[in-house]
């Protein structure tokens, strides 16, 4: 099987047998961290989440990094198990733990600026202490009244984590051991001022759909070849729902901005806040943009705030939608003294607005449901599972006209759509920066002055967890410059036209089955990001994502993509069967439940990836065998799943391997 091989970075082991100076050490010991990390963003994906080879290596290097941390500091995976935490995420655990039970190290203690902390507990330990956030990745199963939560680690680590940052984190530690514990403490390598690292670059002549080809060119791992049945192929990317690659001036902003002075990064830091704020509409006199770690966080952020507000005269409502993603429902389950209530959705997806208004207006204007008062919408601005646009143009008046607030779950929405939201009269938004090509464990909450009710400390604290992470905030500030610069709305067309020819393709395949809008020509199509979901007749999701691996390269994703509410109802899941599967999942906790296969596109996508797969999809659902099509196969599926296990090994392997 032919291997990766990264051409950009080389390592001369010579240099590293030479007496070197300090500085000729701290150059080298960041020259070998980018060569792991680059190798590292050459098969990114999400973890755990997804399916086909990048997930597959990417879990390995995320798991692996677990092992690292406990070989650092000398503990026994047996007895410990690893959670990465942002600084506030660690503190809130370590606080609910006897100091015996736990070992921490930090990205800053050995001078990275990356966000990260790694707590080693004790395995015992760990099954006692409690859920403090909710969202992606703590539930494994929920319904509309109830969760099964996941064990440690999963449960601590809310939402995506930071993944790559982990990945460096963990390269780093192993490296101490031949550099020492402060090389990456060193004085700057070289000088770079906030202009240079957020604004300049080999591609600033471009704009427009100019620039949008010539990013691409640049995108980390493209043409990177990966073994299937019929030989190597290029990998396809068909996950970037999940989580989005990246490209080479990105990366750069968080390489450089790591090899900076605290007073640069600080820099940098604000200025990603103009960058933000510019983006979304957000005035910053008139809104905070505060960096998080992803969407769940800041979600959890407002829903604490939120609690702080209780009155006496009133009994608090929220409300948002059978479409939410598990971050925009279960952390406003958990609010004390709130009541959560659901709108239903269509088909399509969409919500009924004169049902929205009549809620409210029977809450906050009529009260007929005594004290209670609906205080919060919270909506998704796109879905992560039906792909619909909600119209937030139409929603926002209604909300406030009887006296309620807005929130934004705009994961989804950020990298596909222009938002405003000063126009739109959004009070809070959420984004995380890994599904804007920006994968360094950054993201954001955008929130009207003066609704969030911490104290100052607590406001400090949380800013200062958030800015931990200079790195990837200046990656983030990078990639919404470059979507700024090639246009929301050229990249909502490009999208579009992409997504047309997936609809009218997948409706052709016998026994597909296509969920929410499929009909390109209808009204509601302009509505649609570039996320379909669907199912074959007799295959389960999981096995049709692995066909699409095996047969073509290609990265989907299955199952209930924390989105179980939603999902359940596409599938119909009666009551029973609900209970069923609660049932189940309790007495049998690794049993995953199927859900559906999704394919979501991005800025990287072109028409010959969305050809292979409607040509391989085709191939799958006429059942064609191995053996009926051995005239194309020049492996059998037991031997391309054995090079899929040694490209997952030789991957990481390139990622961790000291010189």
């Amino acid at each position: 099987m032919e291997t990766i091989t990264n051409t950009k970075y080389t390592h001369s082991n010579d240099v590293m047998q030479q007496e070197m100076t300090p500085a000729k050490k701290t150059v080298e010991a960041f020259e070998e961290l980018e060569r792991g990390v680059y190798a590292a963003l050459e098969t990114y994906s999400n973890v755990h989440r997804g399916s086909g080879h990048n997930s597959m290596v990417t879990t390995h290097l995320y798991e692996q990094a677990r092992e690292i941390v406990l070989e650092y500091l000398g503990l026994s995976k047996r007895k410990y198990t690893v959670i990465f935490c942002t600084p506030r995420r660690a503190e809130a655990l370590k606080s609910q733990l006897n100091s015996k039970n736990f070992r921490v190290v930090s990205a800053q203690d050995i001078g990275l600026s990356i966000g990260v902390k790694a707590l080693a507990i004790k395995r015992k330990a760990s099954h006692k202490a409690i859920l403090f956030e909710y969202g992606g990745g703590t539930a494994k199963l929920m319904s509309k009244e109830w969760v099964i939560w996941a064990g440690a680690p999963d449960k601590f680590e809310a939402g995506t984590p930071a993944i790559i940052n982990v990945i460096a984190f963990a390269k780093a530690l192993r490296m101490t051991k031949q550099y020492g514990k402060d090389i990456f403490k060193k004085s700057v390598i070289e000088k770079r001022t906030t202009n240079q690292i957020l604004y300049n670059d080999e591609l600033e002549k471009y704009s427009g759909r100019e620039l949008l080809q010539q990013l691409r060119q640049t995108l980390i791992g493209r043409g990177v070849c990966v073994p299937t049945l019929e030989g190597n192929k290029p990998f396809i990317n068909l996950d970037n729902s999940a989580s989005t690659p990246t490209f080479m001036p990105v990366w750069n902003a968080f390489l450089h901005t790591l090899q900076q002075s605290e007073l640069i990064q600080k820099e940098i830091i604000d200025e990603v806040r103009t960058i933000c704020s510019r983006a979304l509409g957000a005035s910053l006199n008139d809104y905070y943009v505060i960096f998080t770690s992803n969407t769940t966080e800041a979600i959890n952020l407002a829903a604490k705030s939120l609690k702080l507000e209780l009155e006496e005269d009133t009994e608090p409502v929220v409300l948002n939608t059978l479409l939410e993603h598990s971050s925009n429902d279960l952390p406003w389950r958990m609010v004390p003294g709130h009541s959560l209530i659901r709108l239903q959705v269509d088909a399509e997806g969409f919500m009924d607005m004169n049902e929205l208004e009549m809620l409210l207006c029977s809450y906050n204007q009529k009260g007929q449901y005594g004290k209670k008062r609906i205080k919060l919408v919270a909506v998704s601005g796109a879905s992560n599972v039906l792909g619909i646009c909600n119209n937030l143009q139409e929603i926002s008046p209604i909300v406030h006209k009887y006296g309620a607030r807005l929130l934004i779950d705009a994961a989804q929405l950020v990298a596909h759509r222009k938002i405003d939201m000063k126009e739109f009269g959004i009070d809070y938004l959420a984004f995380s920066a890994h599904k804007v090509y920006a994968p360094f464990g950054s993201g954001a909450l955008v929130v009207r002055k003066g609704l969030l009710k911490y104290t100052q400390e607590e406001m400090k604290l949380i800013q200062d967890s958030g800015e931990e992470n200079a790195g990837g905030i200046a990656a983030l500030g990078k990639a919404l410059l470059f979507l700024q610069r090639i246009g929301m709305d050229l990249i909502s067309e490009e999208e579009k036209a992409l997504t047309r020819r997936a609809l009218r393709g997948l409706s052709q395949i016998q026994g597909l089955k296509l969920y929410g809008i499929n009909n390109p020509e209808s009204s509601s199509f302009a509505n649609k990001i570039g996320v379909i979901v669907f199912s074959l007749k007799s295959m389960m999701p999981n096995l049709v994502a692995k066909e699409l691996a095996l047969r073509s390269g290609i990265g989907i994703r299955y199952g209930c993509h924390c989105s179980h509410i939603i999902v359940k109802s596409i599938l119909n899941i009666s009551p029973f069967l609900e209970r069923f599967q609660w049932l189940i999942q309790t007495l049998i906790p690794k049993v995953r439940l199927p859900g559906i296969a999704r394919v979501s596109l991005g800025i990287e996508n072109t028409e010959e990836d969305v050809d292979r797969l409607i040509h391989t999809l085709d191939k799958i659902a006429l059942k064609e065998s191995v053996i009926s099509s051995k005239a194309n196969m020049v492996l059998s599926t037991s031997e391309a799943t054995k090079q899929i296990n040694d490209f997952v090994k030789a991957s990481a392997l390139r990622v961790y391997s000291q010189p």
